[in-house]
């Protein structure tokens, strides 16, 4: 028996030829604990088997709910999702990932118990064949209010990405619904980032649980696997010189913005150096040289080291700091051989 009308949490499943992988989607959305979770699937203009995969399953469980439209990419069929969904709360899976039997009920359970706006949890990745469990250092099991979520959750947003996915958290529809919350199009700061920003925003509260159910397929594209095909420092500096949404000049300060955007730059500079650095890679020495050359020597990251090293004082390592002190020296030769020791060390 259908659920449509009554439904506690409303999954929302973009696809776009995801044939390989969708079934497994599919099939840990239907083994959810919690019963009254309608899943919403859109397909946005698959060419491959992806919706006839997702019919099938449509005859075991009715609480699958079908969308077709012409591809327009993956915030726009989130979109179309948000407009369909009935639940009290939503949450996004992305087609090639998958989830454990009993996440929603959690996360639900967890929504009602603090009565919060945003429920927040771990996720599961894969770097380099190696599992990585993303966790977050905010205090547990309890309702964060809205102080907190200016004071430490907002900021976060500027200085890191760890907290932009959609797919570890589940939204209080109604909130989304009162401020018109959508996925953007083609952004600097990315899709999921500036939704959440705006999310936590407009947020009165949330709650962190320490708790994985989500786990992230790593497939063709990501950054290690793609750095010829895509300059992701230029995506770096688009970030930093992009404003962030309307509602956060109303909670923090231009220049603690500014500040926390720098933070994130040289951490994106540090990882990208790393990547450039660590071994076998598609692109030649010599262009993998002039990429960190032209990063370390960009004026928005001179600027950006010494708000870098004050914010991040007590956190980086001694490793860390003699990468800092390559960069200020512009030595891209130092950075090529401290890259090659660590590679080595962790070998």
């Amino acid at each position: 028996m259908g659920i449509r009308g009554g439904a506690k949490v409303s999954v929302i499943v973009p696809v776009y030829n995801a044939e390989r992988y969708i079934a497994a989607c599919l099939d840990s959305l239907m083994k959810q604990t919690l019963r009254q979770c309608e899943i919403i699937v859109v397909d946005d203009g698959s060419t491959d088997g992806s919706r006839s995969i997702v019919e099938q399953f449509q005859l075991e469980d009715d609480r699958i709910i079908l969308i077709r439209q012409s591809n327009q990419g993956v915030s726009a069929a989130r979109n179309t999702g948000l407009h369909a969904a009935s639940g009290e709360y939503i949450g996004f899976v992305d087609a090639d990932d998958y989830v454990k039997p009993d996440m929603y009920e959690r996360l639900y359970s967890d929504a009602l118990a603090f009565d919060c706006d945003v429920v927040l949890s771990n996720f599961e990745s894969e770097l380099e064949g190696h599992p990585v469990l993303m966790k977050y250092h905010f205090p547990e099991n309890c309702r964060l209010d809205k102080a907190f979520l200016i004071e430490a959750v907002m900021p976060h947003f500027l200085k890191s990405d760890e907290l932009n996915t959609a797919v570890n958290k589940l939204y209080r529809a109604e909130l989304l619904h009162r401020y018109k919350i959508k996925f953007p199009h083609r952004v600097a700061l990315g899709e999921d980032g500036l939704f959440n920003m705006n999310v936590f925003g407009y947020a009165e509260s949330m709650v962190y649980v320490n708790y994985t159910g989500y786990y992230y397929r790593e497939v063709p594209g990501s950054a290690t696997r793609n750095i010829a095909g895509k300059d992701y420092f230029r995506r770096a500096l688009e970030v930093f010189e992009s404003e962030p949404p309307s509602v956060y000049s109303e909670h923090i300060s231009l220049s603690r913005i500014t500040e926390l955007k720098a933070v994130r730059l040289m951490s994106a500079t540090l990882s990208y150096i790393y990547i450039y650095f660590k071994g076998a890679n598609e692109l030649s020495l010599f262009k993998r040289f002039g990429c960190v050359r032209r990063m370390i020597r960009h004026e928005h990251v001179r600027a950006a080291l010494p708000i870098y090293r004050k914010e991040m004082a007590g956190s980086i390592g001694r490793y860390e700091k003699y990468m800092l002190a390559l960069i200020e020296a512009k030595s891209t030769i130092g950075l090529m051989c401290a890259a090659a020791y660590s590679r080595f060390r962790s070998t």
